[in-house]
């Protein structure tokens, strides 16, 4: 059997298993948001004050009068369908509100993911290369500040000190300024239609935006992918083909870079499917002080609001995200590492 086959099979295996636990998630999130305190009838009813006829009515649009079992068997049904409901806050569809935000989060969460390997690899190489050294201390610092600090307290300070000390960075309130026009909608990824677009002043624009929100999310995870990048690389400068390949004479740069770095970033590969999908769902705290029109800022409105809909569309699409870039890490893992077999 090929090696494509076996990473297609081993692929489809693990989607065929997934399947349970989104359902699973389905069935919890839509009992949880039952079981939460509070009338979103009586809230979308102009409030405690409105009439008993005007409340019963809403509960009817809502299908909140009908017994639990039956609403679950509707949801799941419209589910089955694509249709994930209205949101009475917005007043649009919770798929083409998802659909419209989606594109804000996932290039806000990748430019954080790209900046914190690009930061937090060569840290953790670095430290693994001068084990108990200045750097190793220093590196190991950095992790230890980076988890002890929350996410929006760091995006308070760089706005404090790069905004409004400095004044390098722009008014952090969406994704452009007032006075850029927004490109062509083409993928919803402001760089990539900015520059599909030739509009490169407006890219310029987009990308000053996002560089405050992008390198807060990524000190939230750079502690993580930096301890994984040293420990991996520990592992394996320790290994025998490592002593090997030093004992064949050669060069330190090929022993480090072709033997030692490529088999430890295996396990950094996996952590990093792993961040991302923490990443996209975590990441309501950034998108509230940068004012960033993602589906994470969307979801806690709705929240707040008992607009179940948005919530529970939310849920399904942070679940279904986690399945596919495991699938992802589960492909290229078979493809960086051809001894993975089908479990």
């Amino acid at each position: 059997m090929s090696q494509l086959s076996i990473t297609a099979k081993r692929a489809g295996w693990r989607f065929a298993s997934s399947l349970p636990a989104l359902f699973g998630v389905l069935v919890f999130t839509f009992l949880l948001m039952r079981v939460l305190p509070g009338d979103p009838a009586v809230f979308f009813a102009s409030g405690p004050t409105a009439g008993k006829e005007e409340i019963e009515t809403i509960r009817k649009q809502m299908g909140l009068d009908k017994p639990v079992p039956e609403q679950l068997l509707r949801y799941l049904g419209d589910i089955g369908t694509g249709n994930l409901g209205r949101s009475l806050t917005t007043g649009q569809p919770v798929l083409s509100d998802l659909k419209s935000r989606l594109p804000a989060s996932l290039e806000l969460t990748f430019s954080a993911l790209l900046i914190a390997l690009v930061t937090a690899v060569p840290l953790g190489v670095a430290a693994a290369l001068r084990q108990g050294s200045g750097i190793d201390h220093i590196v190991r610092f950095i992790c230890a500040l980076g988890v002890c600090v929350p996410t929006f307290v760091s995006g308070l300070l760089l706005i404090y000190a790069f905004y409004y000390l400095l004044g390098f960075a722009p008014d952090p309130t969406g994704r452009v300024d007032i006075f850029t026009s927004p490109p062509p909608l083409v993928t919803g990824f402001l760089l990539i239609d900015f520059a599909l677009a030739g509009d490169w002043e407006g890219w310029r624009a987009a990308a000053s935006q996002l560089v405050l929100p992008a390198f807060t999310m990524a000190l939230f995870v750079v502690a993580p992918l930096a301890r994984i990048t040293r420990a991996a690389m520990l592992a394996s400068l320790g290994s025998d083909f490592v002593r090997t390949a030093r004992s064949l004479g050669l060069s330190r740069r090929k022993v480090i870079v072709t033997y030692a770095l490529r088999n430890a970033l295996l396990p950094v590969l996996t952590i990093a499917g792993i961040v991302f999908s923490t990443m996209l769902g975590a990441n309501v705290l950034v998108e509230k002080v940068f004012s960033w029109p993602g589906v994470a800022s969307y979801a806690l409105d709705a929240l707040l609001s008992s607009d179940y809909a948005p919530v529970q569309g939310f849920v399904l699409l942070m679940a279904s995200i986690f399945v596919l870039v495991n699938l992802t890490v589960d492909v290229l893992y078979g493809i960086a590492d051809p001894r993975v077999s089908v479990e």
